[in-house]
């Protein structure tokens, strides 16, 4: 059993930083909640919207930045975005696409195959790709994996971007300093079981390295 009895509620204009290592279940939980993998019991909710009851209203409400880029190697970067802005019945999907690619430093790669591009840039596209429709929830696996340094400073601006519009943020990481710098609130997932909740304001990095340290050793699952 990957979770057992998650209890979560996000809220508009906020971040929320999953921590947890690799095993946690962090990974099954972004799956359920993008609609990619049904759970087995329980309830999921994006808005008004049942992952399992309607999951293309889910869809639309969210972008997913996973492991898997979900881009096609063989195709351009500007035809990769074309090709989700179009299944989002996104307005002038070429313009949008352009935008897309220079917010994440990509707009002169437009004509490159994904296939040769770095993993960095890759990654960036990636995030161009969850943002294209402008969704009001970002599920965010891991996203820091893999991004150089302008990479990671725009994701954090998307973050700021994404609550100053009032959407909200989930992301999951192993690295307790990453979630302090963009979570409002963290959640330490051991066991499958989301063990601890704190608020980032005030927390030293050294407290929340303990309380890590002590939750994924099993005293918290």
């Amino acid at each position: 059993m990957a979770l057992r009895g998650v209890d979560l509620r996000l809220a508009s204009g906020e971040v929320y930083a999953l921590l947890g290592p690799n095993g946690a279940g962090k990974t099954t939980l972004i799956r359920v909640l993008a609609t990619l993998e049904p759970p087995s019991a329980g309830r999921v909710l994006i808005g008004s919207a049942d992952v399992c009851g309607r999951p293309a209203e889910v869809r639309r409400l969210i972008g997913v930045v996973l492991h898997q880029s979900l881009l096609y190697g063989d195709l351009t970067a500007e035809e990769s975005l074309l090709l989700y802005a179009r299944l989002h019945d996104l307005d002038d999907p070429r313009a949008r696409v352009r935008e897309a690619l220079e917010e994440v430093g990509l707009g002169g790669r437009a004509a490159d195959l994904v296939r040769t591009l770095s993993r960095g840039m890759r990654q960036r596209l990636a995030l161009a790709r969850a943002m294209l429709h402008r969704p009001r929830v970002l599920l965010l696996d891991e996203p820091f994996s893999g991004l150089d340094s302008w990479g990671a400073g725009y994701l954090q601006r998307v973050a700021e971007q994404q609550v100053q519009a009032g959407g909200t943020v989930l992301l999951t990481t192993h690295d307790p300093e990453q979630a302090l710098q963009v979570g409002d609130r963290l959640g330490i997932l051991s066991g499958g079981r989301i063990c601890l909740e704190v608020r980032a304001r005030g927390v030293e990095p050294s407290a929340l390295r303990r309380l890590y340290t002590e939750a994924t050793g099993g005293r918290c699952a």
